[in-house]
């Protein structure tokens, strides 16, 4: 499975990668990794279907909202302002081009954000996560 980085200007502290999956199927694979590995998976959402709901079209989009409770309370013992980017969310869409991106926030611009150290480890780090999914 492969990924490519894709720069953007435009949206400072978060990454987008683009991966060679369909939506859901991308989506999927997060999820059973992300369970199989111990966090809680507090939502997913399909965004298509919701807008559906309402009468507006939309290419896919799904969203999930997930993490590990101990380590985000620990974090939000030390900086309650974190819980305003807690759980970890990573969002998965179609674009006008076919392609499947997923989005996530750049740990290193959060730990800045709320003073923690930017380790490789951080419970933040989606990047390692999403490399750990894929490869």
């Amino acid at each position: 499975m492969s990924l490519t980085d894709i720069t953007t200007a435009d949206a400072q502290g978060i990454l987008i990668k683009e991966c060679k999956l369909p939506v859901k199927e991308t989506m999927d694979l997060i999820q059973r990794y992300a369970e199989s590995h111990g966090a809680t998976v507090y939502t997913r959402i399909d965004q298509q279907s919701e807008a559906r709901k309402n009468g507006i079209t939309l290419q896919p989009l799904e969203y999930l909202l997930f993490g590990n409770p101990q380590k985000g309370a620990a974090l939000m013992a030390s900086n309650p302002l974190i819980a305003l980017d807690l759980p970890l969310k990573i969002i998965c869409w179609q674009n006008q081009d076919g392609k499947t991106l997923i989005a996530f926030n750049d740990h290193e611009f959060i730990s800045r954000r709320y003073g923690f150290e930017t380790a490789a480890d951080s419970p933040l780090n989606l990047v390692r996560f999403i490399d750990q999914v894929f490869f």
